[in-house]
């Protein structure tokens, strides 16, 4: 159960960062409340999670969902590069989180 509540963190961590680019350095009300609403909760369920999952292991997988998310909206929703290098090092980040939910004895 900690995973899924690590997943939904990450999936959190997405939110208030997409956010925080709509929110134009806090000046549009809306995406500053998402920023705030997006970030307590992420925040609180890594807390969750940090329960029962070692501490490196859940803030990484957290950052990296967080990460790997971030780049993918970028594309979606802000033009941003796909260029094959950059999807590479996602690649990498998602094999990392990958490793560290095999690795983990939780």
């Amino acid at each position: 159960m900690a995973w899924v509540v690590l997943v939904v963190a990450g999936l959190f961590e997405v939110g208030w960062s997409v956010c925080l680019k709509y929110a134009r350095g806090f000046t549009e009300p809306w995406p500053t409340a998402g920023f705030v609403l997006f970030t307590a909760a992420s925040v609180s369920l890594l807390g969750v999670a940090l329960r029962s999952l070692p501490l490196g292991t859940a803030y990484t997988v957290w950052t990296g969902i967080g990460a790997v998310g971030a780049v993918a909206l970028g594309v979606v929703l802000f033009g941003e590069s796909m260029d094959p290098r950059r999807l590479a090092c996602v690649a990498l980040i998602v094999a990392g989180i990958v490793g560290l939910k095999v690795l983990s004895p939780h």
